[in-house]
């Protein structure tokens, strides 16, 4: 039962508690719904910033933030993670007509590719697309799974804008990938005409074949086995006889172990049914390395010509360091990517290039960081380009701004990268005489 002031002096004093105390007891209500609003807000915005893969915080902040707090390795693995999760950013602008480009029927929206190396074990497949890259190369996958090299076995070279690693080959192995595969399938998947592998318009899916240490040296067999595994899963699978980190490997760059290698593939790709995901066999992909003599150059040449080898990227690391270097990781061993190697590629590209014919393509890789290089590259022959390690220094952004600059330049001269390549494969390829 409630009491009630009974006296004029208690009326006032009631009224005084009720109008001094009410205003007291709201104020933190009102601080709080301020408060939350301004965070909701905050974090929208920064959402919308975060996921905007032009966003400078991906270049500037995010990813040194990560190159200084953790290991190269481990920093390498949380990105990974993060494209893997979906909440990786996303490229939001749909490329400019000037940047495409066919490639064996395949309409690409443009010429940037993300190379083997990144995504070892397929992992992050559809958040690398969402970063822009018309051709993303997960692997290298070896048949059985493998630790590779003891840690540490990569190192960041920022003097240089340059890595060193000695990674040999680490994967979980064919089975595991292959789950991975299967799982992006959709249940009621539809074959059209321009469905590929990546399961995105414009796109191609590529997986860089890789070789058991334990294998027998001089056998093509894990090879042959990667055709057949990864066949039905793939629109290119890249032949990968060039990594400097796997024991007597690029020994089978050797003309006679090379020819029975690429005689051994093409036999098991031609074998394939179709895939089911695109109604086509897979396309071969040779990777060579930037160490070979000319001579060397000369030879592989004429094999791919005699062989059912689609094309050829050029090129892996290097094992040589360029007297240029100044970060004091130079010494490290292992292969030497980024920036110091730019002018060994082009010249093993140009030099391939010439002993080619038109109908092969090369895919140029290896120092590119800008559109400027991209246009380097298309203008000694190469048809589509690969970067990786700018990618581990400029972030997530990186596919997008060079297409930027890249469509600037082209622009400028009023033409198009189809155009551009066209007329330079035209013009520095093989012709039979």
């Amino acid at each position: 039962m409630h009491t009630y002031p009974s006296t004029s002096l208690e009326l006032r004093v009631f009224a005084r508690r009720l109008t001094t105390s009410s205003p007291t007891s709201s104020q933190p209500s009102i601080r709080t719904a301020i408060y939350a609003t301004l965070f909701a807000a905050s974090a929208g915005l920064f959402a919308v910033y975060y996921y905007d893969a032009r966003s400078a915080i991906h270049r500037y902040v995010l990813t040194p933030a990560l190159r200084h707090t953790f290991d190269a390795e481990t920093g390498h693995k949380i990105a990974v993670k993060v494209l893997r999760s979906g909440l990786g950013p996303r490229d939001p602008v749909r490329d400019d007509e000037t940047l495409r480009y066919e490639l064996w029927g395949n309409k690409l929206s443009n010429p940037v590719g993300l190379a083997a190396g990144f995504d070892k074990d397929g992992e992050a497949i559809d958040g690398i697309l969402n970063l822009g890259f018309s051709w993303v190369e997960i692997g290298s996958v070896t048949p059985k799974s493998q630790p590779g090299n003891a840690k540490p076995r990569v190192f960041h070279l920022p003097d240089d804008a340059a890595l060193i690693n000695r990674y040999g080959f680490p994967s979980q192995g064919a089975t595991s990938v292959i789950s991975r595969l299967r799982a992006r399938i959709p249940t009621f998947h539809e074959v059209k005409d321009d469905t590929t592998a990546a399961l995105k318009p414009g796109s191609v899916l590529a997986i860089n074949l890789g070789k058991n240490k334990s294998s027998p040296v001089e056998s093509p067999e894990d090879f042959v086995t990667g055709v057949k595994t990864f066949g039905p899963y793939a629109d290119v699978l890249v032949v990968n006889v060039s990594s400097p980190n796997t024991p007597g490997l690029r020994g089978l760059q050797n003309r006679e172990l090379l020819e029975d290698l690429l005689a051994g593939v093409t036999k098991a790709r031609d074998e394939l049914e179709p895939s089911p995901i695109t109604a086509r066999r897979p396309r071969l992909v040779l990777k060579i390395a930037p160490d070979l003599e000319e001579s060397q150059i000369v030879d592989i040449a004429e094999l791919i010509r005699n062989s059912k080898i689609d094309g050829v990227i050029v090129s892996n690391t290097t094992i040589s360091r360029p007297a240029s270097l100044r970060d004091p990781n130079k010494s490290e061993m292992g292969g030497l990517s980024g920036a110091p190697l730019k002018p060994r590629t082009l010249q093993v590209l140009k030099t391939l290039r010439a002993h080619l014919p038109s109908s092969i393509p090369l895919i140029g890789c290896g120092g590119i960081r800008t559109g400027a290089d991209a246009l380097e590259y298309g203008r000694a022959g190469a048809s589509l380009i690969q970067v990786y390690t700018s990618f581990g220094y400029d972030g997530a952004g990186t596919c997008r701004r060079i297409k930027d600059e890249l469509e600037s330049l082209l622009k400028a001269e009023n033409t198009t990268w189809k155009a551009v390549v066209d007329d330079s494969v035209k013009k520095l390829s093989w012709a039979e005489s």
